[in-house]
């Protein structure tokens, strides 16, 4: 735990705008967003944000037998942490997480039942978060959760006019003190029109 704290930190402080926070989550926050995005259920996730693995590991533990995570992650120093995850149904890929369409696309994947970030939208360009925002609705199949955790409400400006409002929770458990926002997309057209 003490070297994933250092080499979280160590990434904060080269890229504190693309790190969202200077520790891992605690287990409490990885709790809450586990049952969010209703793990045990889902068969294909997407992690963005992955950083030391802390949560990535515990969503492996959550994930049922036959389920696939695929974890994008944009800072290098994070990339050979997770590289070490051994688990069949992990894959990590270096990137950004506007691709996520054509990463689950390139493994023969329709989209994903569930996409859990962390990364932080209150401190990314506009135009970048309104891509990410755009692929993420994307990429969910019909019925499939969007989780966010974060400092800021910064995630539902932009989550908003593509899928609604968030079910928002608290976890005060946390350094810092985090919001879980979850969106789940509509099954049907005319509900999605409903809800933006």
């Amino acid at each position: 735990m003490q070297n994933e704290t250092w080499t979280f930190f160590q990434a904060f402080m080269k890229s504190p705008r693309v790190v969202a926070s200077v520790i891992p989550s605690s287990a409490f926050l990885k709790r809450r967003v586990i049952e969010a995005a209703d793990l045990p259920s889902a068969q294909v996730v997407v992690e963005l944000g992955a950083g030391t693995g802390g949560t990535t590991v515990s969503m492996l533990k959550a994930l049922g037998p036959g389920g696939r995570l695929i974890a994008i992650e944009r800072t290098a120093d994070f990339v050979p942490v997770l590289e070490a995850i051994e688990d069949e149904r992990f894959d990590i890929v270096h990137g950004c997480a506007s691709s996520i369409v054509e990463q689950l696309a390139g493994r023969g994947f329709e989209g994903a039942d569930a996409v859990i970030s962390g990364i932080p939208f209150s401190t990314m360009p506009v135009g970048l978060c309104e891509e990410i925002a755009g692929a993420i609705h994307d990429a969910l199949k019909p019925g499939g959760r969007f989780v966010a955790y974060q400092f800021t409400d910064w995630v539902a400006r932009y989550m908003r006019p593509v899928m609604g409002a968030p079910v928002v929770q608290h976890e005060i458990l946390n350094v810092p003190p985090m919001r879980v926002f979850t969106w789940e997309k509509p099954v049907d057209i005319d509900a999605a029109a409903t809800a933006a």
